[in-house]
């Protein structure tokens, strides 16, 4: 949901928030095979994901893998990340390798910008991370807080594009200008005596307040390369209509082009996310989804 610190003006870089949301997830079983064996969604990230892995652990790679259900990747919602952890637990399970979430991440180099998605895999919910001093290994978690759950989030997909992410986005970092100390500073106690104090008392209007200053902040930060505040023109119309009609938390998802606000109750979120489908039909490469926030980390089954 975004970062606080773009440019370490304080002290330490980035800092985030971010909420786990139950509809979109990895889920995979582990075996082992006589040779190696990957199916199913994101198959070649998984390829890539466990060669490191078992480079990094040292043990063997004859596994046979299914992945049931992946996360759209390099859209803003952690996929590599996930698709790291989720690996890596299962490794740990079955050589038996006394692992933590942290030790995996290290292993995948995840964590070196948002913690959000080492966070969330560990305890889900709504979590905020304490960004990279000069001695960080993993962004630390700060926070973490159940959330309400008659909120929903609701997540506007454009299929056209992705948003920055490897090399690219590396470059992008070192080509943003400073990001100025006094913003950080308001950010920070946006987050900390209003966002936050907001989620504890089940206030989504004041919690949306927060973000969306967040949001447009960090938006008009990375508009110079990304194109604009929404890294996608057509999102961007499709974020302003809902903000017209009672959604709050208005914003873009990293470096998106996925777009996401919130709104309260299961039913007003269908309601008007059909009414998002029929108004935008017309833009055949936007999908929109109803999400609601998952308050645990991930599962790990042994069978």
């Amino acid at each position: 949901m975004g970062f606080i610190d773009l440019s370490g003006s304080l002290g330490r870089h980035f800092g985030s928030i971010g909420i786990a949301l139950n509809e979109h997830a990895i889920r995979l079983s582990v075996s082992g095979a006589a040779h190696r064996l990957i199916t199913g969604p994101s198959a070649q990230r998984a390829e890539n994901c466990l060669t490191l892995l078992c480079q990094a652990l040292d043990v063997s790679d004859k596994l046979k893998i299914t992945i049931e259900t992946s996360i759209p990747e390099h859209v803003g919602l952690g996929s590599g990340t996930q698709m790291s952890l989720a690996l890596g637990a299962a490794l740990n399970e079955i050589y038996g390798l006394g692992l933590t979430v942290r030790d995996i991440a290290s292993v995948m180099d995840r964590g070196l910008r948002s913690g959000i998605g080492i966070g969330v895999f560990e305890q889900g919910g709504l979590v905020v991370d304490g960004g990279r001093g000069e001695n960080t290994i993993t962004p630390p978690v700060l926070v973490h807080m159940d959330v309400p759950d008659n909120w929903r989030f609701i997540l506007v997909f454009d299929q056209r594009g992705q948003g920055l992410h490897g090399q690219q986005e590396i470059t992008a970092f070192k080509n943003l200008p400073a990001f100025p100390q006094q913003e950080a500073a308001r950010l920070c106690y946006l987050l900390l005596m209003q966002g936050l104090p907001a989620v504890a008392e089940k206030d989504i209007f004041k919690f949306g307040e927060v973000i969306t200053q967040l949001q447009r902040s960090v938006g008009e930060h990375f508009a110079s390369a990304q194109g604009g505040v929404f890294a996608s023109p057509e999102v961007a119309q499709v974020m302003q209509w809902l903000g017209r009609r009672g959604t709050v938390a208005i914003g873009q998802t990293s470096w998106g082009p996925t777009g996401f606000c919130a709104i309260e109750g299961a039913q007003p979120a269908e309601s008007i996310t059909r009414q998002a489908r029929q108004q935008f039909a017309h833009l055949d490469q936007l999908s929109f989804v109803t999400a609601s926030a998952r308050n645990s980390g991930g599962d790990v089954f042994v069978v």
